[in-house]
């Protein structure tokens, strides 16, 4: 499958939380990292999704944030995928930074070169991408 997504993780399903309209589908992928997507009752159905089942999400590299030092912070995204980062790419405007994931993959995110920048964004520096799960669109193969 192609898509523009830059963010393609392939993992099981560990957990469905049913809701009235919508559904909390959490995901295991490659390293034993979480994502959790919110789709709809509808969804999880059409798509077949089941605990144990194998499912893909996908994340566009816009909708992620990049933290460097969460002293303590809560964040409301639900999704913290823990790496290093391993390559940057600054153009006129914004920067793209990929981490590395531990067990294999890798996230890419956009963001701006003042926030790269502000950040300390380097190769090699320990950083965590976030995003809601909402941003998370979940598909399984056909």
């Amino acid at each position: 499958m192609q898509t523009s997504a830059r963010n393609q993780f392939v993992g099981k399903v560990s957990q469905i939380k049913t809701g009235m309209v919508n559904d909390e589908i959490e995901l295991v992928v490659a390293g034993g990292q979480k994502i959790v997507a919110t789709v709809t009752c509808d969804s999880t159905e059409q798509l077949g999704l089941v605990v144990g089942g194998e499912a893909f999400a996908l994340v566009k590299a816009s909708s992620i944030i990049i933290v460097t030092d969460q002293q303590g912070a809560r964040f409301s995204a639900r999704n913290h995928l823990h790496g290093t980062v391993s390559r940057l790419q600054t153009g006129a405007v914004n920067t793209e930074v990929v981490l590395d994931l531990p067990g294999g993959g890798a996230v890419a995110a956009i963001i701006t070169n003042e926030s790269s920048q502000a950040l300390g964004l380097a190769v090699g520096v320990p950083a965590s991408a976030l995003f809601k799960a909402t941003s998370v669109i979940l598909g399984v193969a056909a």
